[in-house]
């Protein structure tokens, strides 16, 4: 069966695109500790970050830091941390957090409560700025 983010991926599932390529894709969490707290996945649906091909992992990591500082240049914060835990969907995923301090990294924080044109406007920004790295 099909992963959450696979639906995301095939356009069954709806999201806040941030960014796109043809193995990758980025979009804002829809429950973020942060605004701009974004996730980053391979189109290829794996489970475990381990059990991606060397070249898929290191693909992902070069997307990712070009999406965090896309989000630098969006979102003002010190930091742009950067998490793989992979126990909320069963597909490798990247949260990028915009952080001033570890604290803003703790998942148990509670989550930011944002209405869709703000998540609408902040990931069409990211998008822009992504494009014109």
């Amino acid at each position: 069966m099909a992963s959450l983010f696979t639906k995301i991926v095939n356009g069954e599932i709806p999201c806040f695109k941030v960014a796109e390529t043809d193995q990758y894709l980025a979009f804002l969490d829809i429950s973020p500790l942060k605004r701009g707290h974004t996730l980053c996945i391979p189109k290829v649906e794996v489970d475990h970050w381990v059990d991606l091909a060397p070249d898929t992992l290191s693909g992902l990591m070069e997307f990712s830091q070009k999406v965090a500082k896309a989000i630098q240049k969006t979102i003002p914060t010190e930091r742009i941390g950067i998490i793989v835990a992979g126990f909320e969907v069963p597909h490798t995923h990247i949260h990028l957090i915009p952080a001033n301090t570890m604290k803003d990294m703790d998942f148990n924080n509670p989550k930011l409560q944002i209405e869709k044109a703000e998540f609408e406007a902040i990931a069409q920004v990211i998008q822009m700025n992504f494009k014109a790295l």
